[in-house]
């Protein structure tokens, strides 16, 4: 009886301190008392650590136990009394040029392995790993071979650089955190709890009703709508995988293929706007435009994606011979009525988006779109009782602490941008990529592919996002690709790492989910993705992809981009509509890389070869062409 006491009490506590991170942090952005950036940082850094080493136990063989309350308690006073100690002297240090005492030193010694256990429980070791190999390079560089010699540094000034100023750990990222993403959770937390998940599954199965493949269809939309503000897939395949997989196994696809199929629309919600799972924010931040011109850039690759995967799923049930409808629960109210349910949901998001168009900042539009949410609510469920209060604080303290993880994924890239910015690390990635590619800009962007989804494994997308920016990006910037498109580049291939084997997250959580094969579907994700792993390619090649060209070039990069995606999509599933033979398939796939690529000739011959395509297709398989759903 006492431990279910004590564990009652501990998950009081959290709550509340939950609430009152997510009330601090609310109050700040919307103005209620101004606050200069760094001590708001540090208190952002001291509160969700402190919140974070609650949470999270040492070890699953520790949790519950007397030491890891123990080891919790010390955790958490080392974050406080290091975080008071910088809020008492940041003022003195900047007033005085950076002139720091031994006290510190020590205090920055403290935060800095504060951040690596934050960071190892909050996102796992493969985070801590990349950070401790970074922060362990300014001390070994006199004794490595070729490019990556340097002259080195001490351990005093890495720390002082790392914890006294706004370079390192409470540089750009945790600075995001502490005012874009929280405020995002917060809002993506009060659409959960207010039913958004219920509305955005019932018009999505609304918008499939009658299509073939339309479980799987409205799996796709579902799912994007939920993973635009998840900001992981993984964790966006655990919400909507429950209620999707079953559906898509009932109408006919195996096993592999539905939890594939869910992984990639998960993932999918990661690039689609406006959230982009938290990343367009710390993107905008980096890059040093606004937030609109990452938005506007992205739409055209995510609708893209989106598209690609909705092809998918439809060629593969042509291909399966799964009928219109198969196995799905189709309810007779109409879309209307789902909308004018959804309208408070509907509204928030217009506001979201209408805000930010319009020039406010994403905060600003963001708590707007919350007060027209919780109003709308009010006013079409006329209910403003306990219930409804109850809500509403549970949104805010799941929010709040839903960033913890994320923030301290923002303190361990500060770690690695610190490092970078202090040792030239960074020039000297972007040297050996160029030396190793020869000079060719396509082997140099295969190669930060590679090391770009390598990175990303294992972590969500915005930790995932801030390691590659902070790595990788720059070195393409280095090698003459414009720096939004760079930032766009790696961060594709960090979001997409997360369906691609070996460690494939989101594929192995749908896979367990639907009872398959986790290495099966990882590879069916990674296929059926395919289109993912050459747009980042073409993005550079294609201005108009990002609608950076001229009006002529974005019209033709419409057009041409989702011909050859459809190409590609053709190419994955062999099909049609029949199935194809294999030369037909990697004419198709070739086709598709043409139409993907914005040269006008490259353009024309993927054309004719896809039309080559079509046509035999037509001609193979007449009575499809009647019978066929779309």
């Amino acid at each position: 009886m006492t431990s279910i006491t004590r564990h009652l009490s501990v998950q009081n506590a959290v709550f509340l301190a939950g609430f009152a991170l997510g009330a601090y942090h609310l109050m700040v952005v919307s103005g209620v008392f101004a606050i200069s950036t760094m001590p708001m940082r540090v208190t952002h850094v001291m509160l969700a650590l402190s919140l974070l080493f609650v949470i999270k136990p040492a070890s699953e063989r520790l949790e519950g136990t007397k030491l890891n309350t123990l080891i919790t308690f010390i955790l958490v006073g080392a974050t406080v009394a290091a975080s008071l100690w910088m809020l008492s002297r940041w003022k003195p240090i900047a007033f005085s040029g950076g002139i720091t005492t031994d006290a510190d030193f020590y205090a920055g010694v403290v935060l800095v392995l504060i951040v690596f256990e934050a960071a190892r429980r909050g996102i796992g070791n493969i985070l801590a790993c990349i950070t401790l190999v970074f922060f362990l390079y300014p001390f070994l560089a006199p004794y490595l071979p070729g490019v990556l010699e340097g002259r080195g540094s001490t351990l005093h000034r890495i720390i002082v650089v790392l914890t006294t100023d706004t370079q390192g750990i409470y540089g750009i990222p945790v600075g995001v955190a502490a005012t874009y993403i929280i405020v995002f959770t917060i809002f993506g937390s009060l659409l959960s709890n207010f039913g958004a998940g219920d509305f955005f599954f019932e018009l999505s199965v609304r918008c499939t009703r009658g299509l073939r493949a339309a479980s799987a269809k409205s799996a796709v939309l579902f799912s994007t709508l939920i993973g635009m503000v998840s900001g992981s897939a993984a964790g966006n395949v655990a919400v909507t995988g429950t209620v999707t997989i079953p559906i898509m196994k009932r109408e006919g696809y195996q096993p592999h293929q539905a939890a594939a199929i869910e992984a990639v629309a998960s993932t999918g919600g990661q690039i689609m706007p406006p959230v982009m799972g938290a990343a367009a924010f710390i993107m905008a931040e980096i890059v040093g435009v606004p937030y609109t011109a990452v938005m506007a850039a992205a739409i055209l690759p995510a609708l893209l994606f989106f598209g690609s995967a909705f092809m998918v799923v439809h060629l593969q049930a042509v291909k399966s011979g799964i009928a219109p409808n198969a196995g799905a629960d189709v309810s007779e109210e109409p879309l209307s009525a789902v909308l004018i349910k959804g309208g408070p949901f509907i509204g928030a998001f217009a506001t979201l988006i209408t805000m930010m168009l319009m020039g406010y900042s994403p905060f600003m539009a963001s708590l707007w779109a919350m007060v027209v949410l919780i109003a709308g609510d009010v006013i079409w469920n006329r209910k403003l009782d306990r219930v409804f209060l109850e809500k509403l604080v549970r949104s805010v303290s799941e929010g709040a602490r839903s960033v913890v993880t994320i923030s301290a994924a923002c303190a361990a890239a500060g770690i690695i941008a610190g490092v970078l910015g202090v040792t030239g690390l960074g020039s000297k990635i972007a040297t050996l990529i160029d030396v190793a590619s020869g000079g060719y800009l396509f082997l140099a962007l295969f190669f930060t592919m590679i090391t770009s989804i390598i990175l990303g494994m294992g972590l969500p997308t915005t930790a995932a996002y801030l390691i590659l920016a902070t790595v990788v990006a720059p070195a393409l910037v280095k090698l003459g690709v414009p720096t939004l498109t760079a930032h766009f580049f790696v961060f594709y291939y960090g979001c997409i790492s997360t369906i691609t084997p070996p460690v494939a997250l989101a594929s192995y959580v749908a896979g367990g989910i639907a009872g398959a094969n986790v290495n099966k579907v990882g590879w069916t994700a990674a296929a059926y993705a395919a289109t993912s792993f050459v747009l980042p390619f073409a993005i550079v090649y294609g201005p108009g992809l990002l609608m950076g060209g001229t009006w002529i070039d974005n019209i033709a990069a419409v057009l041409t981009a989702t011909t050859g995606t459809f190409a590609i999509a053709v190419a994955i599933i062999g099909c049609l509509s029949g199935k194809l033979p294999a030369a037909l398939r990697l004419i198709a796939a070739l086709a598709g890389l043409l139409l993907l690529f914005q040269g006008l000739i490259s353009a024309a011959i993927g054309a004719v070869l896809f039309a080559l395509v079509v046509v035999y297709d037509r001609a193979s398989h007449p009575s499809s062409i009647k019978t066929s759903t779309p």
